[in-house]
């Protein structure tokens, strides 16, 4: 009877220390960090401009109000013909209100800064937005003419922009995507590895610059050219994947 009550011991005995191997061996499993490679796909691709935003602005001075508004609005017709006559359509064309303000000049006499009452300024700001690019940059080349009417004009830089961009950047993180995989592939297949499930994905510094331009090196917020009409667009992704 003794004997039974050993033997039933001796087996409860080696059930609980290979029940609590077990238990162990499976916690350092879970617990063994899992292996993984991180790589940086990138993407590159250059582009041209389909949107041409250019601003334009001209004044009038006279020491009446009201005929320097006035003046401003006669000028605004005469630019406007010349802007239709041009090809320009009025959807493309932005006339901001006229305003009008007093406009001093400091002089030093004596001493001591003396403003002088110069007139009133009155000031129209035209803002022209158009995908015929070709045709606003011809305009731009032609706008002395308007000197030639004696209205003083002040012509801005024009900014260039693309209207597609959202399908742009699917298409550039799906090629950044693509290229981060074949690097982790080919990192794998030299370790005599294989490559699993994607563990993470981040998208990186998204940026548009001018070709070979100093704009070039990546920046914390990414680049966003808008002086010129051809560009580069650049996207980084990096990819964490499990290893088998």
């Amino acid at each position: 009877m003794k004997n039974n009550k050993l033997t039933i011991a001796i087996i409860l005995g080696v059930s609980f220390i290979l029940a609590a191997m077990a238990v162990g061996i499976a916690f350092y499993q879970t617990k063994k960090p899992a292996k993984t490679v991180s790589v940086v796909g990138l993407a590159e691709k250059d582009f041209t401009s389909d949107l041409i935003v250019w601003n334009l602005r001209f004044d009038a001075l006279d020491m009446d109000m009201k005929q320097s508004y006035n003046k401003v609005k006669a000028q605004s017709k005469v630019v406007k013909d010349f802007l239709k006559s041009k090809g320009l359509k009025d959807a493309e064309m932005d006339f901001v209100n006229i305003s009008t303000s007093p406009k001093y000049d400091s002089q030093w006499e004596d001493g001591r800064w003396i403003e002088r009452f110069q007139g009133y300024q009155a000031e129209q700001s035209v803002r022209i937005s158009s995908k015929d690019v070709d045709k606003v940059e011809k305009i731009i080349r032609e706008i002395s003419e308007l000197y030639d009417q004696n209205i003083k004009i002040s012509s801005f830089e024009p900014e260039y922009y693309y209207t597609k961009l959202s399908d742009l950047k699917m298409e550039m993180l799906a090629e950044a995507s693509k290229n981060a995989k074949e690097r982790a592939e080919t990192i794998t297949k030299n370790a005599g590895a294989k490559l699993g499930d994607l563990k993470t994905a981040t998208t990186g510094v998204f940026q548009i610059t001018a070709p070979n331009s100093s704009e070039d090196s990546y920046t914390w917020g990414g680049a966003f050219n808008t002086s010129s009409k051809q560009k580069r667009v650049s996207i980084n992704m990096k990819l964490t994947y499990y290893v088998k």
